[in-house]
């Protein structure tokens, strides 16, 4: 990987001893099978969290507006992480390392702090939430109890992330499939209260809700994770096995798992199928869906917020981040970090995806042909990418605030169009 001009990279100076390959180009041999990514990438969308939105949708829509609702907000979620998740494909590189490219050997430091710091935000969420659901289905009154269940949860997680792409692929291709089977099996009996198909199509929403706010919620449920889809499409052996395990993982997996979430919210009142299980007496197979769940999606964050410290601290390998990482998400958890901080990570999505954005655009502009190859001599800092960057990221905290449009989508928009137009201008030269 490539220092500023005059300068030698760290990395270029050591062996890479990491087989996952945090800062360079994954190597041919180390590519994976189709199969092996869809089933990596659908083990990341199958997100228990990702129904408690679909439970807002089932409050405020009926049937026929909410698939469409749905199908939408996918359609867009998908084409988007699709075209990161190729390039990730193209080149072999994670999302925080082809920001060098972009915003300059020193400008990707943001992308670094902005993914890695979200992750393990989101890494303490998730650890806490378990902690507190399994404290309710045991009753437990012990902090200690519940404690120790994050401790331990944790440890687990990170072991996973730290074993990389080979251990999260092993706990997806176990986990998805019974949590896959269970999130159908409660979908039936949902049928069943209501009288089938029609007796869903019958139920009257309670709430109110418009189509953007809508696509806004369906998009934002994994826009700002799906920004960082080339850490796993990287190792694909082509760009259309990735777009198309993109398409399966991100459209049809998130898309489920937001309409399961809005059939519980329609029939049970309960968009949390967890809860739901809870209500139907069985707490058992609801906690094997949350563990199984959780496990792989939270082994997924820590992998994430570990290759972006390897980028960030310009060191080969990723596991002593994701162990850094996973104790800070554990503590913060330990806190309660769980019950304030997710409208902090919701606005964070707003000025997440303009990143991708930006990789996308000059990716066409300026690299699609010759590739972003390792020796390139890149500035410190990319100046006409960062205020595309730093633009389309303020219009689509305008849009947040002022409810207009769908704001990630402003975001991603502007900063693709924004970069391909500087790039193809030809303001961000390159220096070799």
């Amino acid at each position: 990987m490539s220092a500023p001009a005059g300068q030698e990279s760290p990395v270029a100076a050591e062996a890479v001893v990491d087989p996952d390959y945090p800062v360079t180009p994954v190597p041919l041999h180390a590519r994976k099978s189709f199969l092996s990514l869809a089933v990596v990438l659908l083990g990341f969308t199958v997100f228990t969290p990702t129904m408690l939105a679909g439970a807002q949708l089932g409050s405020a829509f009926a049937l026929g507006d909410l698939l469409r609702v749905i199908l939408l907000g996918s359609l867009v979620l998908g084409t988007y992480v699709a075209l990161l998740g190729w390039i990730g494909a193209k080149t072999g590189l994670t999302t925080v390392v082809m920001a060098r490219y972009v915003l300059g050997y020193r400008g990707s430091k943001l992308g670094s702090i902005l993914l890695g710091g979200t992750q393990i935000g989101w890494y303490g969420v998730v650890i806490g939430t378990i902690g507190d659901l399994t404290a309710t289905a045991f009753e437990w009154e012990s902090d200690v109890a519940k404690a120790a269940v994050m401790i331990a949860t944790s440890v687990l997680m990170c072991l996973t992330a730290c074993y990389g792409y080979r251990g999260m692929y092993w706990v997806s291709a176990i986990s998805t499939p019974l949590i896959l089977i269970l999130a159908f099996w409660v979908l039936f009996r949902s049928l069943d209260e209501v009288g089938g198909w029609s007796g869903l199509a019958d139920v009257q929403p309670n709430a109110t809700m418009t189509t953007a706010v809508a696509i806004t919620t369906v998009v934002g449920t994994f826009v700002s994770a799906g920004t960082q889809a080339p850490n796993w499409t990287r190792f694909a052996r082509s760009g259309n096995q990735a777009l198309l395990a993109c398409v399966i993982g991100f459209l049809i997996g998130n898309g489920l798992m937001i309409f399961f979430g809005a059939t519980g919210a329609m029939t049970f009142g309960q968009g949390d199928f967890v809860l739901v299980l809870y209500d139907l007496g069985l707490v058992t197979w609801g906690l094997v869906l949350l563990f199984g769940n959780l496990w792989k999606s939270n082994a997924d964050t820590a992998y994430a917020f570990g290759v972006a410290g390897a980028e960030l601290f310009e060191k080969p390998k990723k596991t002593p981040f994701v162990i850094y990482g996973s104790v800070i998400g554990t503590v913060l958890a330990l806190v309660g970090v769980q019950n304030h901080l997710v409208d902090y990570l919701v606005l964070l999505g707003v000025f997440i995806p303009p990143l991708g954005g930006v990789v996308i655009g000059d990716y066409f502009a300026r690299w699609r042909h010759g590739g972003m190859p390792e020796g390139e001599r890149l500035p410190a800092l990319n100046i006409p990418n960062l205020a595309v960057y730093a633009v389309a990221s303020g219009v689509a905290w305008i849009a947040k605030e002022a409810e207009f449009g769908v704001p990630p989508v402003i975001g991603v928009v502007l900063a693709a169009l924004g970069s391909y137009a500087v790039g193809r201008a030809g303001l961000n030269r390159r220096l070799s």
